[in-house]
């Protein structure tokens, strides 16, 4: 199979970016003027799935979008990128999540406000002709599937499809979620952050021993500019990432996953998390989390 026609299923939150770059977080009662702005449409299976995109993917996100006026700013983003989206709920009208961030010129790093998926859940009727149209067509496009956690019910279900068709699944453990649970014994390769806690878990190795139980047999815990850990076969390795001066660390998490699910279908589990940790280095290097895709092409 050739790169271009890898397909992956992006499943989670979509919300609208507004990001500020400034020399500091502002403090109680203070003003601030920003240096830069930038609008773009966020949260981690939408960043992810613009980054599988842009390494050569076709890509298809569903999540919760519905028909406020403010939606066109997400889709106009999206389709720059050549990301399809599936609304799990068309008729919505309500606003879509908002997520203020500011990012510190100095350090790069980010401070961010968001209301997440907690109010755009879609409900398991509104998915039901979605689900039944995927389960119809998997077999014949869909090569990996990605989910966030932020729409759990649906993930379930996809999930469970997706073992069901032999289709891989990455979960994107940017922080622990209820439901979860549910989810993990379906998961082939589990890309986790160091705040990613499932229940009764303090440590690394906790974790590691939590999601070996659940059945996952490739689990990796990234430290942003700290080496991944990953385990493989009851064994912990360290993986380097790239030493950069990082301008904005905004959305380098997401990017790292969406590369991850397209290097994992051409290459072993260390070397995928190896390219992906490039990748996301590289979009860290320039301001918001589309900038470094614009000055690549």
């Amino acid at each position: 199979m050739s790169n271009d026609q890898y397909y992956g299923l992006f499943v989670g939150l979509i919300t609208l970016d507004l990001i500020y770059l400034a020399s500091s977080p502002p403090q109680n009662n203070q003003k601030l003027v920003a240096l830069d702005y930038t609008v773009a449409a966020g949260g981690p299976a939408t960043n992810a799935a613009v980054a599988f995109s842009h390494l050569g993917g076709k890509v298809e996100l569903l999540g919760v979008l519905g028909s406020h006026p403010m939606t066109q700013l997400i889709r106009t983003d999206l389709e720059k990128y050549q990301v399809t989206i599936t609304d799990l709920e068309a008729s919505f009208q309500n606003p879509p999540p908002v997520s203020s961030i500011i990012v510190t010129q100095t350090t790069g790093q980010r401070a961010v406000i968001s209301i997440n998926a907690i109010k755009t859940q879609a409900s398991p009727t509104a998915s039901k002709d979605i689900l039944e149209n995927l389960e119809a067509n998997t077999d014949t496009y869909i090569d990996i599937i990605m989910i966030d956690g932020h729409q759990i019910e649906v993930s379930y279900q996809i999930a469970q499809l997706a073992k069901a068709k032999n289709i891989p699944v990455v979960i994107d453990g940017g922080s622990w979620k209820p439901g979860f649970e549910k989810i993990l014994p379906f998961v082939d390769f589990a890309i986790c952050s160091a705040n990613f806690h499932p229940p009764n878990c303090r440590t690394e190795q906790d974790t590691f021993a939590y999601l070996e139980q659940m059945g996952i047999p490739n689990i990796a815990i990234t430290h942003g500019e700290q080496p991944i850990s990953c385990f493989i076969e009851k064994e912990i390795f360290t993986i380097n990432v790239p030493s950069i001066q990082p301008t904005d660390t905004l959305g380098a998490g997401d990017i790292f996953h969406g590369a991850f699910c397209y290097y994992i279908l051409q290459y072993s589990f260390t070397e995928a998390l190896s390219l992906s940790a490039k990748v996301a280095a590289r979009s860290c290097q320039y301001f918001g989390t589309r900038r470094w895709l614009e000055l690549e092409s």
